[in-house]
């Protein structure tokens, strides 16, 4: 499975302290609809998958061989 992953950094949490964290790396599930109304689906502190606001995170691109170290720490 050779899938690319897509990282970001959160930038804001708002009222979500407690499951999202500032300047930690999240990994972002790709989600079209949600896409189209301005959200991201992001694996929070929980270790399911959420949606969240586009404006609090910001995307980082990340070598290949990282994609993969960071995507197994998620799914630890």
């Amino acid at each position: 499975m050779n899938e690319t992953k897509h990282f970001a950094i959160c930038i804001d949490n708002g009222e979500y302290a407690g499951t999202l964290e500032l300047r930690k790396v999240y990994e972002i599930l790709e989600d079209s609809t949600a896409a189209s109304r301005n959200h991201v689906r992001v694996i929070d502190e929980s270790g399911e998958d959420y949606l969240y606001p586009s404006s609090w995170f910001v995307s980082v691109a990340v070598p290949e061989n990282v994609e993969q170290r960071l995507h197994d720490l998620v799914v630890k």
